[in-house]
């Protein structure tokens, strides 16, 4: 997609005119435009020439956005530089309108005194009038040089309707001027002076520069935190060179520079420890508040900050390529895509100023012939003009959009495209890869057993030592459990691996085997406790690893791809949310099924290739819309094939750009704040559109005089410019109401699911632990929370009065677990 900035354009019917242009040129498959940043995407094979001719033949500014989305320009402007102008017009227009306001209704209405040059001669005061108006209209000159030249390239706009509305009502006065002077009887020429409708012509205009004031500022705040997630981008950087420390402007740091970052300081580029320690806060990325550890060979991320130590760090990735360009890249680009429930209001948009302009007339014309004045009249018809607002229906998607994107990005959830942050929020099924996604994606120890007269870390001490020098991921996870318990390997020679069963070392004279089950019963005597744990092992999906030497069994112990703790938790909240949750795996059945009752999903699909897994999505795809979150290359397919294509942070780069929405935290539970955050934007819209099309159908009957008849209301063309200019800011205010929407709140969107069910086919199971020490409903929240963080716990509903605890169970957990889950929160498990 190319992207350009667009100037000039001030309502829905100037973006729609836009989009219709470009979209005539050869080559262009697709635009959309950006009413609230400006910013239009172009996708086709056109050539820049003939898209910028295009705009600029409809009347509009138009540039080649920079390459690098952290460019300022890229973005809308901020609050003060956007309102400045509007405020200077605002302010000279007021002074002028103020004795205006003073000559036409303080006078005339109110019978306030002036000077005798001016009470005495109605006609002065008319001049003067007519004069300050004129003052008032050239000072707001922008909206009758971009209404008329829309109008005359037959395309009105926002302004069109402005311009005509204040244009109608100072011609009408200047001609009641001219018969003001063709009256012989000064009685008559002063009551003409009730006639003018010069204060409506600037006041019409006053306004909307209010409401255009009120928007702008409303706007600014919109992409408040994009803005400010640019400034933490350090303008330099502190790099090593020949031992010396050296500033030199961020452009100049190049891949592999060693810079240094000290406590306090921004961390300039993408780049990875070789030296020091510290903890960084990562919340301007990510939203995690927690600082992040880093210590050599830890990664580091542009624009984190550095807290305590001192680190120098190796550049991996600069300019574009860092992390913080690319968050902005997303979202910058998401602004110049458009949400699909967006084309309701441009199909609106598109007829909406021909259809206003239309009715205006029309309602003159009846006013007429109904024998009313032509005073009246046109009064009514610049009602109707002035009180429309196109601009309430263009901004109503964009706007809510850009601030979901803000959230998004500041709590470590970007959607590429804005049709992205719409469709998740319309999805009824999940599914979810196993490796990486649900599970760590690293084997590790969970069970060390034994046998009779070896203690645990014996047998963990002799298994170090024959697998410390295999390359398999099982012997790296006991390597790894054994270096946390700070356990050293013994020496061991001779060391061969057993094709497909294991391998094998001398160790102090003795033969010893790390093999499988098989392996372990054809080679010696298991016994049959230890035979029977290995079964039950194998039916949890760990894998059990056996211990032999000189043919004695000395133990097993089981490895397995444990569950994230937050799986379990992030999958309930999905459920809880009415969706579906789809657990898809190319492993096999059992080791699968192992791990969705762990992580309560409610299906399993397993043992399907890459090409399986596209299958699968198009398969769940006939019972409604699908999200596939996933992190690996052979995820790619069916993250392209989903509705919406959900890539865990830290996985692959090909999974990455096959999806439409990336969690950049790597953490499941961001999922279910994602489809949170895509309702409460597309509830945001609703509301917007709704509201904008409600006030256009009340307001342009109410300004046509519809209601005069039946209830004696009128509406005056000085309240409809009023309504008008108000109408945009609510829309933007009520967008930026999605700022306090609280992503995180499990509660938001709760629906209540008609089976509970764990796997399909099996109920999950119920237990009460009784407990002492529980005293008030603080302790109950303590007891709650602790409990409801382990894996397989579902729910626990705790209370102190009757001092118990009951929970829900995914599947089965150790009695032993849950005992020092509540004594370690200080409470007593008495049965």
């Amino acid at each position: 997609m190319k992207k350009y900035n667009v100037t000039g354009m001030t309502c829905a019917a100037c973006s729609a005119r836009v989009e219709k242009a470009v979209r005539g040129v050869t080559g262009v498959t697709d635009c959309s435009v950006n009413l609230l940043t400006g910013a239009m995407g172009v996708e086709g094979n056109a050539d820049e020439a003939s898209v910028i001719a295009a705009v600029r033949a409809a009347g509009y500014g138009i540039s080649s956005a920079a390459s690098a989305p952290s460019a300022e320009k890229e973005m809308p402007k901020n609050e003060e530089s956007a309102t400045r102008p509007l405020v200077l017009r605002l302010v000279f227009s007021s002074v002028f309108l103020a004795a205006l306001m003073y000559l036409s209704m303080g006078y005339s209405m109110w019978g306030w005194p002036l000077p005798s040059f001016l009470s005495g001669n109605p006609l002065a005061n008319a001049a003067l009038q007519m004069l300050l108006s004129l003052a008032v209209m050239v000072i707001n000159q922008r909206f009758f040089i971009s209404g008329f030249s829309s109008l005359f390239r037959r395309a009105p706009n926002m302004d069109t309707l402005v311009s005509l509305g204040s244009a109608a009502a100072f011609v009408y006065s200047i001609c009641i001027f001219f018969v003001m002077t063709a009256q012989k009887d000064p009685a008559a020429v002063a009551h003409y002076l009730h006639d003018l409708y010069f204060e409506s012509a600037a006041m019409i205009l006053a306004l909307i520069t209010v409401g255009k004031m009120l928007e702008a500022r409303a706007k600014g705040k919109t992409t408040d935190a994009l803005r400010s997630l640019m400034r933490l981008a350090p303008q330099t950087a502190t790099l090593l060179r020949d031992g010396q420390e050296t500033t030199v402007p961020i452009a100049e740091v190049r891949v592999g520079d060693i810079f240094v970052v000290r406590p306090g300081d921004n961390i300039p580029v993408d780049g990875v420890v070789i030296e020091g320690e510290s903890a960084v806060n990562e919340a301007a990325l990510t939203g995690e508040s927690i600082p992040v550890d880093k210590t050599a060979g830890s990664t580091v991320s542009a624009a984190t900050t550095n807290l305590s130590g001192y680190l120098q760090c190796r550049a991996s990735r600069v300019g574009e390529d860092t992390t913080l360009s690319q968050i902005i890249r997303m979202v910058s680009d998401a602004t110049a895509t458009k949400a699909p429930i967006a084309k309701v209001a441009d199909r609106v948009s598109a007829v909406f100023v021909p259809i206003v302009l239309i009715l205006s007339l029309v309602t003159a014309v009846v006013w007429l012939i109904i024998n009313q004045d032509i005073g009246f009249a046109l009064a009514r018809a610049i009602s109707v003009l002035v009180i429309s607002c196109p601009c309430s229906l263009g901004l109503a998607t964009p706007v809510a959009i850009m601030v979901g994107n803000g959230m998004g990005a500041k709590n470590g959830i970007l959607f590429k495209t804005a049709a992205a942050l719409e469709e998740a929020g319309r999805v009824s099924t999940v599914v979810l890869d196993k490796t990486g996604t649900v599970t760590a994606g690293e084997p590790r120890v969970t069970d060390i057993c034994p046998a009779d007269g070896i203690s645990d870390i014996d047998l963990l001490t002799l298994a170090y030592t024959v697998e410390a020098k295999s390359e398999h991921p099982l012997a790296r996870a006991i390597c790894v459990a054994a270096e946390e318990k700070g356990i050293a390997p013994q020496e061991s020679r001779g060391f061969a691996a057993l094709a497909g069963n294991g391998v094998r070392a001398e160790v102090e004279g003795a033969t010893v085997v790390g093999c499988s089950l098989s392996y372990a019963t054809e080679s010696a005597t298991a016994p049959t406790a230890l035979l029977d744990r290995a079964t039950a092992f194998g039916e949890e999906g760990k894998t059990p690893l056996f211990f032999l030497k000189n043919q004695e069994v000395l133990g097993l112990i089981a490895v397995a791809d444990t569950v994230k703790a937050d799986s379990p938790q992030a999958i309930r909240e999905l459920r809880d949310m009415g969706l579906r949750v789809v657990m898809l795996t190319g492993d096999n059945e059992r080791t699968a099924r192992a791990v969705g009752r762990v992580a309560g999903v409610d299906e399993v699909i397993a043992g399907v290739l890459p090409e399986g897994k596209e299958a699968a999505i198009r398969a769940l795809q006939k019972e409604g819309k699908v999200a596939m979150v996933g992190d690996g290359i052979n995820d790619a397919p069916a993250l392209a094939r989903a509705d919406v294509g959900i890539a865990i942070g830290a996985g692959a780069d090909v999974a990455i750009d096959a999806a439409d929405v990336v969690l950049v935290k790597s953490r499941l539970g961001d999922l279910s704040a994602a489809v949170r955050l895509s309702r409460a934007t597309l509830r945001n819209i609703k509301e917007n559109l709704f509201w904008a099309f409600f006030y256009n159908s009340a307001g342009i009957p109410l300004a046509a005089g519809l209601f005069i008849p039946l209830l004696g209301w009128e509406l005056n063309p000085m309240i409809a410019a009023g309504a008008m200019g108000l109408s945009s800011f609510c829309v933007v205010m009520n967008a930026l109401r999605l700022n306090l929407f609280n992503l995180r709140d499990p509660r938001a969107f709760h629906k209540k699911r008609k089976n509970n069910k764990t796997i399909q086919g099996e109920q999950p199971m119920e237990i009460t632990l009784k407990i002492e020490g529980m005293m008030c409903p603080h302790c109950e929240a303590h007891v709650k929370r602790a409990l409801e963080e382990l894996p397989a716990v579902e729910t626990c509903v705790a209370s102190h009065k009757d001092g118990t605890a009951i929970l829900t169970l995914s599947a089965d957990v150790d009695r032993k677990i849950l005992v020092e889950t509540v004594e370690k929160q200080g409470y007593r498990v008495v049965g």
